[in-house]
């Protein structure tokens, strides 16, 4: 029944820490195997041998817990909040010249209203963590001219559609209807040439 015992998939660095000291407990002790003491705690048997090469060499303070040595969170969630007033209000009331707001922008925002460096290829992915979607803007030709755009769907198109209609007959597809003896094409294998 041991084999069926639940096992969270994360461990805090305390829940890890005191992981190691009951293995390290168990091997003092010297009454369980180290495979046995691996199976009671749920890690590999090499992480035991690694973990008694430890105690031997250093001690029970080897085996505690190291701090994280990972960034610090950049901003908390105050400041998400905060930031996220800071956009409602505006490119232009956040002294931008426009009101488009671009990740340079917002990188700029943030460092200067937090002292918080962003590069802005990298802040997409936690601006969407805290809910802000991340728009595109549509490329569009300076040259394009929504009013003739709009009228050429009435006037030119219907133009083109009854030319080609009036220049193929009633087949507007091209293709010839199915005569008599089949599907008007030629038979496949070896008498088709």
């Amino acid at each position: 029944m041991e084999g069926n015992v639940w096992r969270p998939t994360h461990l805090t660095s305390e829940q890890m820490e005191e992981r190691r000291l009951v293995a390290a407990m168990l091997l003092r002790e010297g009454q369980l195997s180290q495979a046995e003491i691996a199976r009671h705690v749920g890690v590999s048997r090499a992480s035991v041998c690694r973990w008694a090469a430890t105690l031997a060499q250093k001690g029970p303070h080897g085996l505690a817990a190291r701090p994280s040595l990972g960034p610090p969170a950049r901003l908390d969630e105050k400041a998400w909040a905060r930031l996220g007033r800071l956009l409602d209000r505006g490119a232009m009331a956040a002294g931008f010249a426009t009101e488009r707001w671009t990740l340079t922008r917002i990188a700029a925002l943030i460092e200067r209203e937090f002292g918080v460096h962003y590069h802005p290829r990298y802040l997409e992915r936690p601006l969407k963590a805290h809910g802000f979607s991340v728009q595109r803007p549509a490329t569009r030709a300076r040259e394009r001219d929504e009013l003739v755009i709009a009228v050429w769907p009435k006037r030119d198109w219907v133009a083109l559609k009854k030319r080609h209609v009036e220049s193929t007959g009633r087949w507007s597809s091209g293709t010839r209807p199915a005569t008599a003896s089949g599907s008007g094409r030629a038979r496949p294998g070896r008498g088709a040439g």
